[in-house]
């Protein structure tokens, strides 16, 4: 796909995104707010996982705290909204680099284990720091905004994916994109052929862990509210969820699948406590009729389209 080509489908769909607050009520903007922030974090948790092979656990991490660092500043020393947003997202990216640059060179089970260990570790110090983040109870925090408005949330959170979209585009049809592929499907090979795998490595690590922090800040702003259950593994294993199901390694596949999950989830919560067995069911199926995800499903059934391979992470040290 041409740069042109992209971005014209790009601008296309956010022209006809926008068009959603005029005819939709305020629990459905709630529906695709909330949608549009998993696809950030689906589409960013797949730079890692997808393009490189690397399974991180500590993603639902990097948006908690791009969440409780904006928040934290705002209740606690007057920063504006924003401004934590963007010191927010800088925190992510820095931690992210910190624990790239200490676990990456792992890689495999070592790595997934320990950003396990990471993300649990933060929940932990974020539910006992009551004094500091309130615990169980959520932090209240201001919102972005003056007056409260679904659809001035929807416009922001529709910003925030078009631009994780191009920053995540750019990156992957770039030289660096060449790299990552290198890295994910033969690491000593690419090693031989001049590619620093633990530079190309920490770098989608730091990226994503970015956008990540960026979309835990928007979306706590969003809530006025900052509980751990954004840094929680059931966050984290519904991230995953969403870009398997939609097609891990393809560009469109987290997307797809961040809004079909998610609307789904909806759905079905009319189930009561069933919907959570409804909801693993649908993604056995899934993942046993379409192991390439929805956008491999697709691509089988389009003439002279086969399904993408399944990549597996490496499981190899560098």
């Amino acid at each position: 796909m041409t740069d042109i080509r992209f971005y014209l489908i790009l601008f296309a769909a956010a022209g006809l995104f926008s068009l959603l607050p005029l005819g939709l009520g305020d629990y459905h903007l709630h529906v695709m707010i909330v949608s549009l922030y998993y696809l950030m974090m689906a589409s960013s948790w797949n730079l890692l996982a997808g393009y490189t092979g690397q399974v991180s656990f500590a993603h639902a991490a990097f948006a908690g705290i791009g969440a409780y660092t904006s928040g934290i500043l705002a209740v606690k020393f007057g920063v504006n909204p924003w401004a934590g947003v963007i010191i927010g997202t800088a925190a992510a990216s820095l931690l992210g680099l910190g624990v790239g640059v200490l676990c990456l060179r792992m890689g495999g089970i070592y790595l997934s284990l320990t950003t396990l260990g990471f993300s649990e570790i933060l929940r932990i110090v974020i539910t006992n720091e009551y004094d500091i983040t309130r615990g169980t109870m959520g932090l209240q925090v201001p919102g972005l905004v003056e007056e409260y408005s679904k659809a001035a949330y929807f416009y922001i959170m529709l910003g925030a994916a078009m631009i994780t979209l191009i920053v995540l585009y750019k990156l992957i049809y770039s030289n660096k994109g060449l790299c990552f592929r290198a890295v994910q499907n033969d690491e000593r090979a690419a090693a031989s052929l001049g590619v620093d795998v633990v530079k190309v490595r920490v770098l989608a690590f730091t990226v994503s862990s970015a956008l990540a922090g960026l979309a835990g800040g928007l979306y706590g702003h969003y809530l006025h509210l900052i509980t751990p259950e954004i840094p929680s593994l059931d966050q984290q294993f519904l991230v995953l969820s969403m870009t398997v199901i939609g097609g891990m390694g393809s560009f469109l596949g987290p997307v797809i699948g961040a809004f079909s999950l998610e609307i789904l989830s909806e759905y079905i919560r009319a189930y009561g406590e069933y919907h959570v067995l409804v909801f693993g069911l649908i993604a056995l199926v899934v993942a046993r009729f379409a192991p390439n995800g929805l956008m491999g499903l697709a691509a089988s059934r389009l003439p002279g389209g086969p399904a993408p391979a399944v990549t597996v992470p490496s499981t190899g040290k560098s």
